[in-house]
């Protein structure tokens, strides 16, 4: 059971393994693009490449749905970021059990967005869990953990690829023990749990009097969606990618405090925001130097 991008290595891992995928479940097309034709997910597509059966219900925890999985006899279920919640009734239909895969180190960062929250959060290491699925949020027995680091560069896309990754791998390895009758039952520590919730819309609207390190760690974790913005000359400008400079400026946040054609300082509550990926609405995506030439910013105007 899975949906996005992220979900892929995973299914073409075991495939890969050769374990026998009886069923496949991802949620149904949604319209996209300004025609709004209706888009499979990339599970859907990866999944009919390789001819395997797939099963899109608007509703998954109704008894029809859960009788086309029955009917399916998985001897395990497997999720990765399917994006729906599991009720007991479908949880207690494999034998062996459900198993997810989590793009954490729980019980650090239960929720829908642990990758976002870990670059919100300057984190330096994040990882990926599997374990047993219970009726909880994230809340099941861990069976195995692997750390990835966090480059400084990493955005939230970029992060999640190299989750995915590892994330198949250590689905693999996991299967296997519990083919085996050999996959560990490890408590989580309830009491460590944080919960990463989906970032809301209105946080991408960059504030500057906010330290240049947090615009720049938001910046991060919007990059690729939905894009952290600003507006200037009453344009709405997307940030893709920025970095810190120190100092203090006396200006009022948002200001430009510098300009030469390959260089753009923005003053904000702590330190200075240097964007070096600027994209104005209409447009395409630019490097900082390219943004410049083309928009010849001055001194003293403001980002707001």
């Amino acid at each position: 059971m899975g949906t996005p991008e992220f979900a892929v290595p995973s299914l073409q891992a075991v495939v890969k393994s050769g374990h026998e995928v009886v069923l496949v479940v991802t949620q149904p097309d949604k319209p996209a693009g300004r025609g709004l034709k209706l888009k499979p997910p990339p599970v859907k597509v990866i999944a009919q490449q390789m001819g395997l059966p797939v099963f899109q219900p608007e509703k998954l925890n109704v008894p029809d749905s859960l009788q086309v999985i029955a009917n399916a006899k998985p001897d395990v279920l497997v999720v990765v970021a399917y994006g729906r919640i599991l009720k007991e009734e479908c949880l207690a239909i494999p034998p062996k059990g459900c198993i997810n895969v989590h793009p954490s180190l729980l019980p650090k960062y239960r929720g829908p967005a642990p990758i976002q929250h870990a670059i919100l959060n300057g984190d330096e290491v994040t990882g990926v869990t599997t374990m047993f699925m219970d009726a909880g949020m994230d809340t099941g027995d861990i069976i195995l953990q692997r750390e990835v680091p966090i480059a400084p560069e990493d955005t939230a896309g970029t992060l999640s690829e190299k989750l995915s990754v590892v994330a198949a791998d250590l689905l693999v390895e996991t299967l296997k023990l519990v083919e085996e009758g050999k996959a560990p039952r490890i408590p989580q520590d309830h009491s460590k749990a944080t919960y990463a919730p989906f970032l809301p819309p209105e946080i991408a609207h960059l504030k500057f009097d906010q330290p240049a390190k947090h615009l720049r760690n938001l910046i991060r974790a919007l990059n690729p969606d939905p894009g952290a913005f600003a507006f200037f000359r009453g344009k709405r400008v997307k940030f893709w990618r920025a970095e810190v400079v120190e100092g203090q400026p006396t200006e009022q946040p948002g200001t430009i405090v510098a300009v030469d054609k390959n260089r753009l300082l923005i003053a904000t509550g702590e330190g200075l925001l240097m964007p070096t990926e600027l994209q104005t609405e209409g447009k395409r995506s630019l490097s900082v130097s390219e943004w410049l030439k083309g928009t010849q910013p001055q001194v003293g105007e403001r980002f707001s």
